[in-house]
């Protein structure tokens, strides 16, 4: 078959031919392609571009689960043992990220806090480690003061994450204007889904039906476009709305 005088098999070269570019490919699949587009682009199909989609992404996903539900702590473990046989700063890093993942915020709080006493202080990264910690322990004073010094030191660095962070510790420390005006500024500067759900969540949460409902509307709006994968990389949010939206 032709399109265009070019046969088929041509065409499906090019194809691979501008994946291969765009990923990163190592340039001989180029010539490979390009000598022997038919049989190429079997060979490439089947060795590249079919473990890139989203068979290879759904394989990997459900093995992840899979592992988690049969041994949920192996990140904790292996990270503690990490840092046990060799403290260095990164092991610690590691080790505070899987705590807090695990829910042992306290510990989690304890070790970022070690980390940013040493050569890794400046590094943005532990500070919101910090401060998500430090909330999740309801040390909220903490967390709004490694906040304030993210904008002060690293204003590029995350400031969304950073903003809503902030908004829902100063909610969650009874500052509740301030909160308001951290939530409105996040959404009028970002915009985002989480911006807008987080607000919302707030909002019902403290009897602002008015706010909540207008913002649900908008993430109503947004669901409904959604497909099955953009649902399931949400999942968590979207419990939450529906938790808080249920009481």
């Amino acid at each position: 078959m032709q399109f265009f005088g070019i046969g088929i098999h041509v065409l499906i070269a090019v194809f691979f031919a501008i994946h291969v570019v765009r990923t990163g490919q190592n340039m001989y699949w180029l010539a490979i392609l390009f000598m022997f587009p038919l049989l190429g682009s079997l060979v490439y199909g089947i060795a590249i571009y079919l473990p890139s989609t989203r068979i290879q992404y759904g394989a990997k996903k459900v093995i992840s689960v899979a592992g988690k539900i049969l041994d949920p702590n192996r990140e904790l473990r292996e990270a503690r043992e990490a840092f046990n046989y060799t403290p260095t700063a990164q092991n610690q890093m590691r080790l505070a990220a899987a705590l807090l993942a695990a829910g042992q915020s306290q510990d989690s709080a304890q070790n970022y806090e070690a980390c940013l006493q040493g050569p890794f202080a400046g590094d943005p990264a532990i500070r919101l480690g910090a401060a998500q910690a430090n909330f999740a322990c309801q040390r909220y004073d903490a967390c709004i003061d490694h906040l304030h010094t993210l904008r002060e030191r690293t204003p590029n660095y995350a400031p969304e994450v950073v903003s809503l962070l902030m908004a829902r510790t100063l909610a969650a420390a009874g500052k509740e204007q301030d909160a308001r005006s951290e939530f409105e500024f996040a959404l009028q500067k970002y915009g985002s889904f989480d911006a807008r759900a987080e607000y919302a969540i707030w909002a019902i949460g403290i009897g602002d039906k008015e706010t909540a409902l207008r913002l649900k509307l908008d993430l109503d709006q947004t669901i409904n476009r959604w497909n099955k994968h953009n649902i399931e990389l949400n999942a968590v949010m979207l419990g939450r709305l529906k938790n808080a939206f249920s009481m």
